[in-house]
């Protein structure tokens, strides 16, 4: 079973500001030098969210500045290497909106699927429409110059599963291997069109038979590569 990366190393919940301001020392200790997030509460509530790459010097520093007489508790955790802390304080920012803090957090890549969910939305409200009319659906004729390699009347494996065109990729003998799924479910590799991962995966890796599904990966969202597989489930 793959080891589960740690974001998250140690912490320190809901710590009373005068146990900061009293063993300072003790406290220093724990995170002189560490890197990670810190909250600021007042009264039971969020106050103020942070990150630092030297935490025990931002909470110092905290107990003069201008947030000083705000916060009676506070909370740290502390992360890992290059964990992105900054993606993290946003996270947190978005989700809590605390007063103490003049900007909300903003995602480096993240896509927002409000815009999709519109376009979606739209999408079945023409269909229910359609369908309230008794009007069918007329398919757009499309011209392309495209040998496709499929069985008469069968519609590519993949067809079920797409509605915009996807760059995919794979890895093999060390090299990254890409290709582009179309939107009416085909596979271009190196200017072929494939009806089948598998059948495109093989011809990539120059195999007489290959498991295309586990092979190829799309990029369900920013950064994050998923087996095409993944979208059978």
């Amino acid at each position: 079973m793959p080891r589960v990366p740690l974001i998250v190393c140690q912490h320190l919940e809901n710590v009373s500001r005068a146990a900061l301001e009293k063993y300072q020392d003790v406290v220093r200790d724990y995170i002189r030098g560490r890197h990670g997030i810190y909250v600021l509460y007042r009264r039971g509530k969020v106050y103020y969210v942070g990150l630092a790459h030297n935490l025990r010097v931002r909470l110092k520093r905290h107990l003069r500045d201008r947030h000083s007489s705000s916060w009676d508790r506070f909370s740290v955790y502390l992360t890992i290497g290059d964990v992105p802390i900054r993606e993290l304080e946003s996270l947190v920012l978005r989700i809590s909106k605390p007063p103490g803090n003049a900007t909300s957090g903003k995602f480096r890549r993240s896509e927002d699927l409000s815009q999709r969910l519109a376009a979606d939305v739209r999408r079945l409200h023409r269909r229910e429409l359609e369908a309230l009319l008794g009007r069918e659906r007329r398919a757009a004729k499309k011209k392309s110059s495209d040998k496709v390699p499929v069985a008469q009347g069968r519609a590519p494996v993949l067809a079920r599963y797409v509605h915009k065109r996807m760059k995919l990729r794979g890895r093999h003998k060390g090299k990254t291997l890409r290709a582009y799924l179309r939107r009416d479910g085909l596979i271009r590799f190196e200017g072929e069109l494939f009806s089948t991962p598998s059948k495109a995966a093989a011809a990539a890796c120059r195999r007489r038979k290959y498991d295309g599904w586990s092979f190829w990966h799309y990029e369900r969202a920013p950064g994050d590569w998923v087996p095409l597989k993944t979208l059978r489930r």
